[in-house]
């Protein structure tokens, strides 16, 4: 294992040490990053690194934290700093050279600029301390366990995952310990299908007319849990909705990505041979998660300020009503930016025009014929909130020389909205504490079990792809959408969207699996990927595949300016695409 110099003491030097010779300078400089050796007037070695910052204020900090090491360690660099820079300079005075202690300090600096994690999505930078509104570490099923051991009846945590509620009290009622990974999987699993309530009981399921009458009055999951971890879900009689393998498997799929390594703060569970079995009416039973180890980290969720945002909403309708909705909206943003110069404002971080009613939302399927009823939809970014204002009062402004047929809902003009922005990271469990307050007692302490270094999975090798049965070879092949064949449900993870698939029969799936590979949801969805990076996962216990979209959201959230920053809707695009199967199929 390569030496860790970060870790040494700088020794004092009066000048009774030799400097090192080149062969030595060459072996150190391997244990540092990205330092420099360079040579003075005086043919004597130094060390010298360039740092960059967003600021002066950052850069001002960094110089700082390095006075105190200095301090600490009795041994001084020279320094030179301005606005988003830093320069440091090391060497050993007394010797006119380099010396190990030379080395221990610029390892000991290195740790300054790297001890602030960085975006385990995206590998930005950490924001600005001043921009920070919430960091929240995403914990699990354990503090809320020892809880109910000390005899709580209601438990008030700070942020846990969704599921750990769940879990905690299987754990409590069941026995359940923390190397139970099969079980924790199981609760977790269970958890997640009841976290988003009735959606698992018909609301934003694809089959939504078979319910329809009965939104008004759609009853709430109700999971009745065994101790080996299986459970059945259902809802109370005489209550609206549906529950189904349909249900259930569309909400098993939502908002997750790799099904085999869905992680957690409490185990690594691998969905993808989960079986969903109808057993009556309204009652299905769940088994089959698996359990690994967890990661030796919590996930991280901090928002920042991130700018200002600000859009409007304007209807047209007549003929021609999305030609005369693009060219209201590119005269808006005109005479925006024109406004913004004129004001001396820097321009639109980012400007967004969606024609809804058009077929915005499908890109390069969108029907192209010229819509009778749109609205335009129009959002800006700006790092000021005056410059979002410009924006609303110009385009409202427009509103009496715009092309005819302008109309809208009428109401006060919106205001400039701060953006706040998602910044995800990993922080290692050792270093989270817990504490217990019980009723008016004073609070304590309390040991959370994790095993120290735990591996983070990576993704299993899909098991053997869906292959197309040769028996369905000699049918005709009809056309149908694929909503005709399959389930769909969407969702989000900051700027990711996954669309799971389910197949309404079994060896539906093979063509599901054979019309829509990554490089075909990739086209479909161009139109909204800032990159190419889809990843696709077989779940052979319920014949469902599960894609995943990377940056796709415009940044998710509040960040984004999209009409759908979340995502909800790209099931809905991909179930209306078309798909050829045997007319034996379908039935």
């Amino acid at each position: 294992m390569e030496e860790d110099l970060s870790k040494k003491k700088c020794i004092p030097c009066e000048g009774n040490i030799l400097p090192f010779d080149y062969s030595e300078i060459h072996k150190y400089l391997k244990k540092v990053d990205g330092w420099d050796v360079k040579e003075n007037e005086n043919k004597n070695f130094f060390l010298i690194k360039e740092f960059k910052f967003k600021n002066f204020l950052e850069s001002q900090n960094f110089i700082n934290q390095v006075g105190n090491i200095a301090e600490a360690e009795n041994h001084h660099p020279d320094i030179c700093f301005g606005w988003g820079y830093a320069k440091i300079k090391i060497f050993t005075h007394a010797i006119k050279g380099l010396a190990e202690s030379d080395f221990i300090l610029a390892a000991k600096i290195d740790n300054i600029k790297s001890s602030n994690p960085i975006e385990m999505f995206s590998g930005n930078e950490f924001p600005e301390k001043e921009k920070i509104g919430s960091i929240n570490a995403y914990f699990g099923a354990q503090p809320i366990v020892r809880a109910l051991d000390k005899g709580a009846d209601i438990v008030i945590t700070g942020r846990c995952v969704d599921s750990a509620v769940t879990l905690a009290a299987c754990m409590y009622n069941f026995g359940w310990g923390a190397e139970d990974f099969d079980l924790l999987s199981s609760g977790s699993l269970i958890g997640h299908l009841l976290e988003c309530g009735t959606q698992i009981t018909g609301g934003n399921f694809t089959d939504w007319k078979s319910i329809k009458g009965t939104f008004d009055q759609i009853g709430y999951p109700i999971a009745e849990i065994e101790k080996d971890g299986k459970a059945v879900i259902t809802k109370a009689k005489d209550t609206g909705g549906v529950v189904s393998f349909g249900t259930v498997a569309e909400q098993m799929l939502y908002e997750i990505a790799d099904p085999k390594n869905y992680l957690l703060p409490d185990v690594n569970c691998d969905f993808s041979h989960v079986e969903i079995t109808e057993i009556e009416k309204d009652r299905v039973l769940v088994s089959g998660a698996k359990g690994k180890p967890p990661s030796e980290s919590y996930k991280v969720c901090l928002t920042y300020e991130a700018g200002f945002r600000g859009g409007h909403l304007f209807g047209f309708y007549g003929s021609d009503a999305t030609d005369k909705a693009n060219a209201f909206a590119k005269a808006a943003l005109s005479r925006s930016r024109n406004s913004l110069q004129r004001k001396n404002l820097e321009p639109f971080i980012e400007e967004s025009v969606e024609i809804i009613g058009s077929g915005s939302q499908f890109g390069p399927r969108k029907n192209s014929q010229n819509s009778s009823e749109v609205f335009a939809k129009i959002a800006v970014k700006h790092e000021n909130p005056k410059g979002v204002g410009v924006f609303l009062k110009d385009a409202t402004g427009l509103g009496l020389s715009s092309p005819p047929g302008l109309s809208g809902f009428a109401g006060a003009r919106p205001k400039p909205s701060p953006i706040l922005s998602l910044f995800s990271f990993l922080y290692k469990k050792e270093n989270v504490g817990f504490t217990l307050q019980f009723d008016d007692a004073p609070s304590e302490p309390i040991e959370i079990a994790h095993r120290a270094g735990a591996p983070s999975y990576k993704a299993d090798v899909n098991v053997n792809e869906p292959n197309i049965s040769t028996l369905d070879s000699g049918y005709q092949l009809l056309e149908v959408p694929l909503e005709a064949i399959a389930w769909g449900r969407s969702g989000d993870k900051g700027n990711k969207a996954n669309i799971g698939i389910i197949a309404r029969h079994r060896n539906l799936l093979p063509y599901i699996w054979n019309t829509f590979s990554e490089e075909k949801i990739g086209e479909i969805f161009s139109h909204f990927l800032e990159n190419d990076k889809i990843d696709r996962h077989y779940l052979p216990g319920i014949s469902a595949v599960n894609y995943v979209l990377h940056d796709v959201l415009g940044g998710g959230g509040t960040t984004s300016l999209r009409n759908d920053p979340q995502g909800k809707g790209y099931a809905q695009i991909l179930l209306s695409c078309k798909i050829s199967v045997p007319k034996n199929l379908l039935v």
